[in-house]
């Protein structure tokens, strides 16, 4: 016997009875609540905990009787959805989708997040494929080149398939996948839960909660592939230039190919999905050249590189670092990390767990279980920290956080490296940072701590001076063998679309715009001087307290669409965000960063450029960035009609 109905593939009563059992319980309450229209699942007993730091919660905190009454409810309404029985909640108002909410999370929260998820809490009982690309194309001659086709040029492509708008991606590699595809270092992957680290119209079949490198390549090829997104790239292809032709009402982007032809292509609208983490950097240390053995980047990590039973110097202790030195540690004879400075570490009690094969199946056929899951993610991880962002100018210990909650999270924290750590005073020394708690990114413990105290691994806070040809020397003098050197010291994200030159109507190029690195854009897309440009995932969109960019560059992506789709109906050629509104918008975002921890005195960090502008980081909650660029207004922009003597864009 199998439960299935034509919205699923279905699931026999002992998988089903398998997942209740494993089933998130906070997530469960609220996919019973909306199966049965029960609301008397919301109150006591079978309100969940709130839970700790960022754990799933998956008890709810429940005594066990009162779990087993939950899942023995939801299993039975689970089935009689399956055998057809109607949602009795299919369309929950804001009102109760907030309520429902703060009860799966454990806490209040806004009636702007009910509002945020309702969308997807829709979608997910909806009947038929929302995602597929239009059959017909849109009545209108514009056309579109994507850079790009990482995270962010597939889903420009997706969206710009759903509108029927032709388009072409070009892209540099010979398969999709950008920073995902490029980044082969051992343990490469993701901190953000893959069920969040998604698009909203592609679920996806993760293995892990958070997905390692090759689950998430293979995830946005699949998608490329499902979506109709492949034909469309034209891969090998690396942009040289993009130049906006303002007789013609277009762009000329010039590109090279991998056997070295030059060529130029025509589009009425370009969108740079280049991203930010593309650009390796590596410090000048002097004597590099002379090292006899591998030096490189985290992001060019060699294939036949052998580091088993050798001494391995790690340049930089961030996000790479947090993920390459536990996983090496037990293969080479010595590893030595150069600390620039310490980072706040959270537990991580999911890293490099799978997926039980039940919950996977629960995930695919029950799509409110999996919306919910998602809902609560995202209050979990894109807003639940934006709060202890903000500086409490009445707060008395300015010196290690900026509010109370931030001082909470600094003590829960320091906690748990205390714990981690014990008997090792000296290492709780140096790793114990002095900034506030989410001044710099927050990393998720993968066995950092751990590995620190490994008799082969040795942290240096120490600056490196000088590399010479078998290993390398510190300010203090101390040299230190090494047959491999590997820097994991980031990537130049200040200086925005660096690699290609893009010319607006002006004759100005946008690094000229931008004063090499000091980007700004309205709503992190649109710049005056650059009609018919967009960038997604661009100055000002990263979340610094949390979140996943696949959400935000959706945002964008959306707001482009509404956009494009409002110049095809009032037949409008051309768009320019107005400067005023470009500055209105910039001001704000300067504003908030002010009452921010990030621009804390003792708060030195990637997010900032030379000139101490905070120009990665978005000082909005995810919600309230969703929400503007959910409205797309044409009298935000400069409208042209189309010229008579215009070229045509094809």
């Amino acid at each position: 016997m199998t439960y299935r109905d034509s919205r699923t593939g279905g699931m026999t009563p002992q998988e089903l009875d398998a997942a209740v059992a494993l089933a998130n319980l906070p997530t469960l309450v609220m996919v019973l609540v909306q199966l049965t229209g029960e609301l008397r699942w919301l109150d006591d007993p079978y309100r969940p905990t709130m839970p700790r730091g960022l754990d799933d919660n998956d008890s709810g905190g429940l005594p066990e009787e009162v779990q087993r009454e939950v899942r023995d409810a939801a299993r039975d309404a689970i089935a009689a959805w399956f055998a057809g029985a109607p949602v009795a909640l299919p369309a929950p108002g804001v009102e109760l989708i907030t309520r429902m909410l703060g009860v799966a999370v454990g806490e209040p929260v806004g009636e702007e997040y009910g509002r945020y998820i309702q969308g997807e809490l829709t979608e997910a009982l909806a009947a038929g494929d929302l995602s597929r690309p239009s059959a017909e194309p849109a009545p209108s001659d514009l056309d579109v080149i994507v850079i790009g086709g990482g995270v962010s040029g597939i889903c420009a492509a997706v969206r710009l398939g759903q509108l029927g708008v032709p388009y072409t991606v070009l892209e540099r590699n010979d398969r999709v996948g950008g920073v995902w595809l490029e980044n082969r270092y051992p343990a490469a992957g993701v901190d953000t839960p893959s069920h969040l680290y998604s698009y909203s119209f592609a679920p996806g079949d993760w293995p892990r909660w958070f997905g390692a490198r090759e689950h998430i390549h293979s995830y946005l090829e699949d998608v490329a592939r499902e979506f109709g997104v492949l034909p469309h790239v034209q891969f090998g292809t690396e942009v040289l230039q993009a130049r906006y032709l303002p007789e013609e009402q277009s762009w000329q982007v010039d590109t090279r190919t991998r056997d070295g032809r030059v060529q130029q292509m025509r589009a009425r609208i370009v969108i740079s999905a280049v991203g930010a983490f593309n650009t390796p950097k590596v410090p000048p240390i002097p004597g590099l050249d002379t090292f006899r053995g591998p030096a490189f980047h985290t992001a060019r990590w060699p294939e036949d590189v052998e580091i088993s039973g050798k001494r391995v110097v790690v340049v930089g202790n961030g996000a790479s670092a947090m993920q390459i030195v536990p996983a090496i540690a037990p293969d080479v004879a010595e590893l030595t990390v150069f600390q620039e400075e310490p980072h706040w570490i959270a537990p991580f009690p999911k890293f490099r767990v799978p997926v039980p094969a039940p919950i996977s199946t629960l995930f695919r056929e029950v799509p409110l279980y999996h919306a919910w899951y998602r809902a609560r993610l995202s209050w979990t991880f894109n807003d639940k920290l934006h709060s202890s962002l903000r500086k409490d100018p009445e707060w008395p210990h300015s010196d290690r956080s900026v509010n109370l909650f931030n001082d909470r999270f600094r003590k829960f924290l320091t906690s748990y490296i205390e714990a981690e750590l014990a008997g090792r005073e000296d290492l709780i020394d140096a790793v114990l940072p002095t900034y506030p708690p989410l001044g710099k990114r927050l990393l998720l413990d993968n066995g950092w701590y751990r590995t620190l105290r490994r008799d082969n691994v040795r942290l240096v806070s120490d600056r490196l001076t000088e590399i010479t040809s078998d290993g390398v020397r510190t300010a203090a003098g101390e040299h230190i063998p090494a047959e491999v050197l590997v820097f994991a010291t980031g990537f130049d994200v200040v200086t925005f679309l660096s690699t290609i030159d893009v010319v607006g109507r002006s004759g100005q190029t946008l690094r000229e715009a931008w004063k090499h690195d000091d980007a700004a854009a309205y709503l992190g897309l649109a710049v005056p001087d650059f009609p018919n440009f967009f960038v997604l995932y661009g100055p000002n969109t990263q979340t610094g307290h949390g979140g996943s960019l696949i959400g935000l560059v959706e945002a964008q992506m959306n707001h482009i669409a509404r956009v494009l789709a409002q110049m095809i109906e009032r037949q409008v050629e051309v768009v320019e965000v107005r400067p005023e509104i470009y500055a209105d918008y910039n001001a704000r975002v300067d504003a908030e960063h002010a009452e921010l921890l990030w621009t804390h005195p003792r708060v030195h960090t990637y997010f900032k450029n030379s000139r101490g502008r905070v120009v990665v980081n978005s000082p909005f909650r995810v919600v309230d960035f969703c929400a503007m660029t959910a409205a797309a207004d044409l009298d935000d922009y400069r409208c042209e009609p189309a010229r008579a003597d215009a070229g045509s864009s094809f």
